[in-house]
């Protein structure tokens, strides 16, 4: 006999643990098994677009940096498309330019560190423009479902002002979480953006 929905047990959940790394990002933990290494650098020397720098930490509520989580990032390309089959918009795909990395962050400092290029305006529903921004997956021990988040830029003033996902977010404090500071360094463009899993400075994520 089936039992009503409201009889069944729900089935146990686990948090990721250090065999996600090993079956994910072998080579970080020292496996080189497969041919090719799909991680932190995502462009090459054809890709189209300003080279930029992401790093930052992940830290719990206590302020602590995590050193295990495995953090995936997926964007537009320079253009503002995504090299998937789905996105429709009139504008060109870059063939050398994948737009998803995965990392995770160092086992003794926390950092997170992406070699990818800025994405360009992105045109959401009903066409309305979305700020040049990039997606971020993370996934830790004590992390039961993977955590969605966006990172946006700190020289974006005028496009994070209208970007409807932003404006969503009514404190301008909260809003601030997701902004990432851009800085030089020896001439590379550098993106710093901490993740807070909770705490007074916690991250905003969303529900996707």
């Amino acid at each position: 006999m089936v039992q009503p929905l409201n009889y069944l047990r729900e089935t146990a959940s686990q948090t990721a643990g250090l065999y996600v790394h090993i079956g994910l990002i072998p080579k970080q933990v020292g496996f080189d098994i497969f041919e090719n290494q799909l991680g932190e650098t995502m462009v090459t020397p054809q890709t189209k677009g300003e080279r930029i720098t992401i790093e930052g930490r992940v830290f719990d509520a206590t302020g602590t940096p995590l050193c295990d989580v495995l953090l995936e990032i997926w964007q537009a390309n320079a253009e503002g498309r995504y090299n998937h089959p789905e996105d429709n918009q009139d504008k060109p795909v870059d063939p050398d330019f994948r737009g998803w990395g995965r990392i995770g962050s160092h086992f003794d400092t926390g950092v997170y560190r992406f070699e990818t290029i800025k994405p360009g305006v992105v045109r959401g529903r009903n066409a309305r423009a979305m700020a040049p921004h990039i997606n971020f997956w993370i996934v830790a021990r004590g992390i039961n479902i993977g955590l969605n988040t966006r990172m946006y830029f700190s020289d974006e003033t005028e496009a994070n002002a209208k970007d409807p996902v932003l404006n969503l977010i009514e404190l301008k404090k909260r809003r601030q979480t997701l902004i990432a500071d851009r800085q030089e360094r020896d001439g590379e463009v550098v993106y710093t953006f901490d993740i807070h899993l909770q705490g007074d400075q916690e991250t905003v994520f969303f529900d996707i």
